[in-house]
């Protein structure tokens, strides 16, 4: 319980000082929505529900001979939860929440890639069923699963909608470790793919 403590009040503060950069805008203002599909294609598949919160955003007007072209870069805080299953054998369920920065940059022409470093994760698995032995006596284990710290990075692309400011597709390849698995720790590998939109969409 002392470790998901710290990691709320890491964030809490980091909230705090997003908020004290906004000269005056409103929190949905800054804030990007997504939603999406979450997992691996061959054995997990799942939802991934996130929210970004602009802290710093820099433009950059480079002239060109076909006019100006205009390049904005960003630097966000991110937070993220998904969960994810296997279909088939029901072997493998998981709930994944991380938090941490995003870089991106968005050209003339609308498309972006971005990176992400999320320092702060956590993955817990459920099973199926589980039993324990205490004496004599078997009984059934309530909310069977382990529980692991579980950073993680990303690199992604997408692209925003036309005349909308902070909505549009993205693709996302992330890497995260799961620890202490075992003895050491568990490489995973995942991908993002879904939608991102403002409550409050600037032009």
């Amino acid at each position: 319980m002392k470790k998901f403590n710290i990691i709320f009040l890491l964030i809490a503060a980091l909230s705090l000082q997003a908020q004290s950069q906004t000269d005056g805008s409103s929190f949905l203002n800054q804030t990007q929505f997504k939603v999406g599909y979450y997992g691996s294609l061959l054995f997990d598949n799942g939802l991934n529900l996130g929210a970004e919160y602009q802290w710093k955003e820099k433009e950059k007007v480079k002239e060109k001979k076909k006019g100006q072209k205009t390049i904005r870069q960003q630097l966000l805080f991110n937070g993220s939860l998904g969960y994810s299953t296997n279909f088939t054998l029901q072997t493998d369920n998981g709930l994944q929440t991380y938090y941490g920065l995003i870089w991106r940059r968005t050209n003339h022409k609308r498309r972006q890639i971005n990176i992400e470093l999320n320092p702060l994760g956590y993955y817990r698995s459920f099973l199926p069923e589980a039993f324990e032995v205490e004496g004599n006596e078997v009984s059934k284990v309530r909310f069977p699963g382990r529980s692991y710290y579980a950073p993680s990075i990303s690199f992604g692309i997408g692209r925003l909608r036309k005349k909308k400011r902070n909505a549009g597709w993205y693709l996302n390849f992330n890497y995260s470790m799961r620890m202490p698995y075992n003895a050491g720790a568990l490489p995973v590998f995942s991908i993002q793919y879904g939608h991102r939109f403002n409550f409050k969409n600037n032009k």
